[in-house]
């Protein structure tokens, strides 16, 4: 027998990826309640009892991106049989395959601070939250997962560059990255002016960074493949 706890978290499954699959298909304007309520099979109020609004649920999908973006990268991380410069080649991919295969998720993924209700504080969505918020913070949870991926990217990175550098070239290479799956979504590499791909633009990164790591003798146990 299914116990009510048991039947909270199969709901709130249920719509967590009704939500992503909304988002997948039409970006965060197609992702209402009613929909992701009729999608995930459940009655028009249960969306309101596990989420205060559409913009908790949305943080949430976008909670749940980071942790599995984290996940990934750990698993690069601690696997003994690649070097130090495959984990970063396999880190960078990682993140430019969440913009290929799902860009509205992505772009939700770095969409700029201030610019989600939550963090204006404002709207209906922030008034709920303060009225019948469940036990915490949408928000927070969301910026702990995305730092939990830095993390586990900056530790990658220390293996190459070491400690010291980490947070400079981790910075360069996320920016990096984040420009080639821009313009890799927005057709601006396959062009007859650029020819290139966004793996061969990850090799050339990837190379960069091991190159300062192997000149001033950083590269990590893993070695620079």
């Amino acid at each position: 027998m299914v116990t009510r706890a048991e039947s909270a978290a199969l709901t709130r499954r249920a719509l967590l990826d009704a939500a992503a699959g909304l988002l997948d298909l039409g970006g965060p304007e197609a992702v209402t309640l009613r929909e992701v309520g009729a999608r995930a099979g459940v009655s028009r109020g249960a969306p309101y009892r596990h989420f205060t609004g559409k913009d908790s649920l949305l943080t949430a999908v976008v909670t749940e991106s980071w942790e599995r973006i984290a996940d990934q990268v750990h698993a690069l991380r601690t696997d003994p049989t690649r070097s130090a410069s495959d984990k970063l080649r396999g880190a960078l991919r990682t993140l430019i395959g969440v913009g290929r295969d799902q860009p509205h998720l992505y772009q939700m993924l770095f969409r700029r601070p201030g610019h989600r209700p939550e963090e204006l504080g404002e709207g209906l969505d922030h008034v709920r939250r303060q009225l019948c918020a469940p036990a915490g913070d949408p928000a927070a949870d969301r910026v702990r997962a995305a730092g939990r991926f830095q993390d586990e990217f900056l530790a990658i990175v220390a293996d190459l560059v070491g400690e010291r550098n980490a947070r400079h070239y981790g910075a360069l290479l996320l920016a990096g990255a984040h420009g080639v799956a821009d313009m890799e979504l927005t057709g601006h590499l396959d062009t007859d002016a650029l020819r290139t791909t966004a793996e061969e633009l990850v090799d050339t990164l990837v190379r960069m960074v091991t190159d300062v790591g192997e000149r001033h003798g950083d590269v990590g146990r893993a070695g620079s493949g």
